[in-house]
């Protein structure tokens, strides 16, 4: 298994695992689907504020590792022999299994050291390590970064998701019932924390800006704005 940065020869891929979650599971609370310009939009608009896509593909022997792969020191290895599935994504190399991101947790300054992450795996390679991949790649990339603290928000009903993110070391911090809808029911919210070091204060000293309403911070807003969606 290959993880590496996503591009925008991605979006179809991620299209489809992202359209699957939001036609027919709880992992998405979006009811929308969307198209590849919509995804390669979204991988833009992260490349365009320092926040990572990563994606999780078959071996590709015709691919160099050098370039765009990432490869976290402190995660083990994942053996190939899981990846055995049905289909195109055992025989066909470079095949998007599965991508993972993080956002901003609320765009406003002093949560800037926090972020929210998803990951997302295609249905047909799920029970194979391939989110475990993922998340390990991703909790590193933030470490890396030097935020401070991964939440994770999951559908209450999401028992997988919940016991991986438990394996990794994420923190149930609170349960919101009946906040959101799908599917004719309603659904709890999890929140699931982790804090990646053991930093008792933030590096640089608090700031206030002299003028709430600059554009300097109207930039930055917009940019949290269009990356919030970790999806």
């Amino acid at each position: 298994m290959r993880i590496r940065e996503a591009a925008a020869g991605d979006a179809p891929a991620i299209r489809d695992i992202y359209n699957d979650a939001v036609a027919n599971t709880t992992a998405i609370w979006n009811e929308r689907l969307v198209d590849a310009a919509d995804r390669a939009a979204w991988i833009e608009a992260h490349a365009r504020a320092g926040r990572p896509v990563l994606v999780a593909t078959t071996p590709d022997p015709t691919k160099s590792t050098s370039s765009t792969s990432f490869t976290a020191p402190t995660i083990p290895a994942i053996p190939a022999a899981p990846l055995v599935m049905a289909g195109f994504l055992s025989e066909t190399p470079g095949v998007v299994l599965g991508y993972a991101a993080y956002g901003d947790w609320r765009a406003f300054d002093g949560y800037r050291l926090s972020v929210e992450h998803s990951v997302y795996v295609h249905a047909k390679a799920r029970g194979h390590g391939v989110g475990t991949a993922l998340l390990r790649a991703l909790i590193e990339r933030a470490r890396v970064a030097g935020m401070h603290v991964m939440v994770a928000a999951i559908s209450g009903d999401n028992a997988v998701s919940i016991r991986l993110h438990e394996r990794h070391g994420f923190a149930r911090v609170g349960r919101m019932p009946q906040v959101g809808m799908k599917f004719g029911r309603w659904l709890d919210l999890e929140i699931m924390q982790l804090t990646l070091d053991a930093r008792e204060r933030p590096e640089e000293p608090g700031r206030v800006q002299a003028s709430a309403g600059s554009g300097a911070d109207r930039a930055r807003n917009s940019v949290s704005a269009s990356t919030k969606d970790s999806r």
